[in-house]
């Protein structure tokens, strides 16, 4: 390559990877940081800054701390044009040793997750912190995959398109491995304005 032409592309290359690595920064805590949001067999609340949702799950599993994970999460602000969250809520709690499948109810997204551990069956209930937002609501969801792929192994769930948001889980016990496996419900958002009027919370 001509020098002078490198010498011209390399500012650009430097500004566009600064530029990704901005846009990337929420998650570098999550990434680089054994910061986990609790510890074996202690329940925990994590809940993301208001106006923000959960975009991506990370855990780690063992079997000698009583078949328990430790989890982290990470956040990232909503668009505009989804307007403000209007209202955030607990949804009901799913119990340990049990299969479940939960969403927000009302339209709402997952902005944090609840946890109690119970010793007895060597799992976790847990519940969803949901937030509505005023403008837009969700739309054309699907089921990912199984997180983590295996029983026992490490999860790492990240959402790559702005777009999507998670709206919920299906999740699978074992009653041998004493350990879950997790498809999240994933959506995307309208483009245009959604009517709430005497839309009620079920």
């Amino acid at each position: 390559m001509d020098l002078a032409l490198l010498c011209m592309v390399l500012p650009l290359l430097t500004v566009a990877w600064g530029q990704y690595m901005d846009y990337y920064d929420p998650y570098s805590d999550y990434r680089g940081s054994d910061g986990w949001v609790n510890v074996y067999r202690q329940g925990f609340n994590f809940q993301c800054p208001h106006g923000q949702v959960i975009v991506a799950v990370r855990s780690t599993f063992s079997k000698k701390e009583g078949s328990d994970r430790l989890w982290n999460y990470a956040c990232m602000p909503t668009p505009h044009t989804l307007g403000e969250p209007s209202e955030c809520w607990w949804e009901e709690i799913n119990r340990a040793g049990l299969e479940w499948y939960q969403t927000c109810s009302n339209n709402g997204l997952v902005a944090g997750f609840q946890s109690q551990y119970f010793p007895s069956v060597l799992d976790r209930e847990w519940q969803f912190y949901c937030c509505r937002y005023s403008r837009r609501c969700p739309y054309s969801c699907w089921l990912t995959t199984e997180h983590p792929e295996h029983y026992g192994e490490d999860m790492d769930m990240m959402m790559y398109t702005y777009d999507h948001y998670i709206r919920g889980a299906a999740t699978t016990f074992s009653g041998v491995e004493r350990d879950r496996q997790w498809k999240f419900i994933i959506c995307r958002m309208t483009d245009f304005d959604c009517q709430f009027d005497n839309f009620k919370k079920k």
